[in-house]
């Protein structure tokens, strides 16, 4: 018989679930191996040695060793306590819920390498937590990022389906973004110029012009973020209503 196959991986919790009277299943989003679910033994016994490292939002150092179905967590050491700082402040920390609901559909297989996503959330977290820009941007910003990852960038400027250059006034999630006169599709919303470059600011990371922005504008995007992310899951988030908006 061969050795007990161990790794070792740097991960944030996403979400746990009870297993038995005093285990968890925890869904890690790991920087190298990807999706893992993992057994983490006796965590819910006030004894437990780092039961308190596996909750959601925590960013772990991990080892760990493969199973048939489930690993199992052997070690686990904080690297930063998200969940901490978060538990404080009920508007950050639900929109860190959306956060962690958003990057457990997006990365939809385990054990698939998902290195940006993973950086994405760490940082999203982390500028969360900071508390230097609106939580709600900072929710809309990771989303935007985390769907261009997974290979649905929408378009804020050129036309989705021709590439005519803009701006343009029209925009529809369906198709893919901002369209022009010509092939502008029937119910495409017709959003402010300034949503539309707020929303360009949030993909690329432009904080200045970002924070700069208007109510209307964040209302507006967050409002098209919101359908562009449903419309690729193909359901809404079960967190987002929960989301404090400024």
């Amino acid at each position: 018989m061969g050795g007990v196959s161990l790794y070792r991986d740097e991960a944030v919790v996403l979400r746990t679930q009870k297993l038995g009277e005093a285990d968890r299943i925890v869904t890690l989003l790991t920087r190298y191996q990807g999706k893992v679910r993992a057994v983490a033994k006796g965590v819910r016994r006030t004894t437990s040695r780092f039961g308190a490292r596996l909750e959601p939002f925590s960013h772990v150092d991990l080892q760990l060793y493969e199973g048939r179905s489930l690993d199992t967590v052997t070690q686990a050491e904080t690297l930063t306590p998200y969940g901490r700082r978060l538990g404080a402040d009920y508007g950050r920390y639900t929109t860190g819920t959306a956060m962690l609901e958003t990057a457990d559909r997006l990365v939809f297989a385990e054990k698939e390498p998902a290195v940006q996503q993973f950086l994405l959330l760490v940082g999203g977290l982390r500028e969360l937590v900071a508390a230097e820009h609106d939580a709600g941007m900072v929710l809309d910003a990771f989303v935007l990022r985390s769907l261009a990852v997974a290979g649905y960038a929408p378009s804020f400027d050129a036309c989705a389906r021709c590439g005519e250059a803009g701006p343009h006034r029209a925009f529809s999630v369906a198709t893919g973004g901002a369209l022009c006169a010509g092939c502008r599709v029937p119910g495409a919303a017709t959003p402010a110029p300034e949503t539309l470059g707020l929303l360009g600011a949030l993909l690329t990371g432009d904080w200045a012009a970002a924070d700069a922005s208007g109510d209307r504008p964040r209302r507006e995007s967050s409002g098209l973020v919101a359908a562009f992310l449903q419309w690729h899951l193909e359901r809404s988030l079960r967190s987002l209503p929960l989301v404090e908006r400024g």
